[in-house]
Parts: structure tokens; C-alpha cells; sequence
């Protein structure tokens, strides 16, 4: 088997396409996979750092506004379906896989071309513009979210696979969640709320945290806080402002990344966070209650579209960016926190929600063409 994957910008649509090439190879040693991406996006560390190979075309998302930037762009990204078309004479592929984004776009109209059958993911609630373009000639439209399904009425067939994480639930016993908080230099017996917003951080949810913390908020609760590389430095000379070190505060482990999270979302009691498509799954997977705040400059707004299906499920709350505060937030929290059987319940509904065999439902639709 030989498989081009499409995937680039965040690690959104790139963890999943390596998840996928992994299953792939697993299943079947001999099969071969390239991914195709640009030399902006994420894909440049992470696609190499996985040990496939990565070829580049010159593709940009589609923007409405009229401006000569974009004009070139636009110019750009359609001389890029050559440069894709040229990359799939030369490697053959059985088949052409799209994990969401602008750059299926160029990919998936080169395989047209050239009549080579594509599938695309599509992880978030909301599809993607790429999505809804290329629905129509796709072989099979592979969703995350089964509310995805009324918003793609054009596609052939879709079918509800869930999407790939490598966060894994881990069934661990009371003891075993308390050795890992105290690990943290956590108190057993107060509530452990984890709070981060992606990889650089959340600007306005760290805005609301810093308050929270001057302000000693957090009477009920402790907080482990990823801020995010640049921001931790911002935050770390606000908070010597208020005479507070961040690396000594009562009730608070402020760091700028979180390496391990898995971990970190199997102890933590409550999860406050954005809501793109892998955040949600891996809170869906370890069966955590969670406040999202949805980030409000998201494509066609689809975080929120994510939010809303776990809120809808009971699993969730949500606070929109426009109407965070710290006061806010830290009600919030506190209304949760003090009915422990509600933060429970709400655990169970996220986990209910989450398909489980994702990988293997992937792969038994890849392997039929």
C-alpha cells in the first residue's frame, strides 16, 4: 500500500495524519507513506521528528478579504495543485488521505486529476472549508464528531471514526492519583484544576488566571497551569511586580509547557482549556469535566461548535472569550468543584461520548481501496 498524507499548519491536523501513517505500517510493514505539507506549518518539525518524509508545496488558506498579499497567495496555492500533481506522478500513491486544512485542497484536486482516490478526517464538530469543498468527489468522509454528519450533506458516505490521540486513559486507583499529586507537591485532599490553552498558551485565559492567583481566588482549590513558553516570561516579571515568585506560590505549579499531559489530565479533578478538536477528544477519552473557553478567532468559529456538543451532553461548561473574567471564571470553578458527584457524572458523560478503536475503524476504511 502507498499512501500520500496531506496534513499541515497546527498539530490539529498533523498528530492525527502521523497516528494514522503509524497504524498504517503497523498493520501492513511493507506499505509506504509521505506526507505532503508546506515549510511554514508545524509539519516541518513534527512529520521528520516521526520519521516520515515530508514534501513541500506552496499552498495558503483562502482568505475573502481583497488585498495584493492575498492575491498572491491565491496565485500561489493554485500553481500548488501542480506541485502536488508533479508528487503523486512521482510516488504512485494507492491512495490520498486529507486530515483537514487548506492544504487538502491542493493535494486532494491534484488526486482528482490524476484519479487517485482520496479520503479526508475531518476532526471538528464544524467542518472545515477544505472539508466542505472536497466532499463531494471524496471516497469517504471520516468524522470525530458524530454531529459533523448533518453539516457535510454532499458527501458520498461519512462515517464516525473518532479522531487519534496519544493521550491514553489511564485506570488508576485512589492511591495511585494521590502519589502523583503529592509527585506535584499537590495537597491530596484539595481539587486539582489544570489549566492551559495549546502549545504557546492562551492570552486571555492566562490573563484571568494571573488575576486569580494575585488575588488568592483559589481558596478552594489548587491550580497546574501551563502558560506557554513566552507568556510563563511575561507572567513569571508580573507576578515579582506583586513581590509573588512563580516558582514558590501557595497552591500553584505555573510552568511553560506541560510535556507529560496525559498524565497531568488523568489526576487533574477539572480541566479549563480551549476547545480545539484534539483538546476535546483527549478530554473525552480520559473521561474529564471541563470548562471551555473556545478561542473566538477560530475558522467559522468551529471551537465553539466543539464546545457546545460536550456542553450539550452534560459534559462541559462554557465560557465565551468575549465574557471571561477572573471573577467569572473562578465562580466557575467553584460552582463545580463543590458538588463532587456533578463533577463526576460530568467525567462519565465526556467518556460516553468518546469512540473508542479509533485507529482500527481508520484503518478498516483505508484498507478498502
Amino acid at each position: 500500500m502507498k499512501v500520500v498524507i496531506a496534513a499541515a499548519g497546527t498539530g490539529g491536523h498533523i498528530n492525527p495524519g502521523i497516528a494514522i501513517a503509524n497504524k498504517i505500517l503497523e498493520e501492513n510493514k511493507n506499505s509506504e507513506v509521505i506526507f505532503i505539507g508546506t515549510n511554514r506549518g508545524l509539519e516541518k518539525d513534527l512529520v521528520p521528528r516521526a520519521g516520515y518524509k515530508l514534501k513541500t508545496i506552496d499552498s495558503y488558506g483562502i482568505s475573502r478579504s481583497l488585498s495584493l498579499s492575498n492575491i498572491k497567495k491565491l496565485v500561489k496555492t493554485i500553481h500548488s495543485i501542480k506541485e502536488a500533481k508533479n508528487i503523486l506522478k512521482e510516488f504512485k500513491p494507492d491512495l490520498v488521505i486529507g486530515t483537514g486544512g487548506y492544504i487538502c485542497i491542493s493535494v486532494c484536486l491534484a488526486a482528482k486529476k490524476l484519479k487517485v482516490p482520496y479520503i479526508i478526517h475531518e476532526s471538528n464538530v464544524l467542518p472545515g472549508v477544505a472539508t466542505k469543498l472536497l466532499s463531494k468527489n471524496a471516497e469517504k468522509i471520516l468524522v470525530g464528531f458524530k454531529e459533523a454528519k448533518d453539516k457535510l450533506p454532499k458527501a458520498k458516505k461519512i462515517v464516525v471514526t473518532g479522531t487519534p490521540t496519544k493521550v491514553e486513559k489511564l485506570e488508576l486507583s485512589n492511591k495511585e492519583i494521590e502519589d502523583k499529586k503529592k509527585e506535584l507537591g499537590f495537597d491530596i485532599n484539595v481539587p486539582l484544576i489544570l489549566v492551559f490553552g495549546g502549545s504557546q498558551g492562551a492570552k486571555s485565559i492566562n490573563t484571568s488566571m494571573l488575576e486569580i492567583i494575585k488575588k488568592k481566588y483559589n481558596k478552594n482549590y489548587q491550580i497546574m497551569w501551563a502558560a506557554g513558553p513566552e507568556q510563563y516570561k511575561i507572567f513569571k516579571e508580573k507576578l515579582k511586580e506583586d513581590n509573588l515568585d512563580i516558582e514558590n506560590l501557595e497552591k500553584v505549579k505555573i510552568v511553560p509547557y506541560i510535556y507529560d499531559m496525559g498524565n497531568v489530565m488523568n489526576i487533574a479533578d477539572l480541566i479549563v482549556c480551549r476547545s480545539g478538536a484534539m483538546t476535546v477528544t483527549e478530554i473525552e477519552k480520559v473521561g474529564k469535566p471541563a470548562i471551555f473557553i473556545p478561542f473566538p478567532f477560530a475558522a467559522e468559529n468551529h471551537q465553539e461548535y466543539n464546545a457546545r456538543a460536550l456542553e450539550k451532553a452534560g459534559a462541559a461548561n462554557v465560557i465565551l472569550d468575549k465574557e471571561l473574567t477572573a471573577n467569572k471564571l473562578n465562580d466557575s470553578i467553584n460552582d463545580l468543584i463543590k458538588d463532587k458527584i456533578k463533577l463526576k457524572e460530568m467525567g462519565k458523560k465526556a467518556r460516553e461520548i468518546f469512540v473508542d478503536n479509533v485507529e482500527n475503524r481508520i484503518y478498516e476504511e483505508i484498507k478498502k481501496y
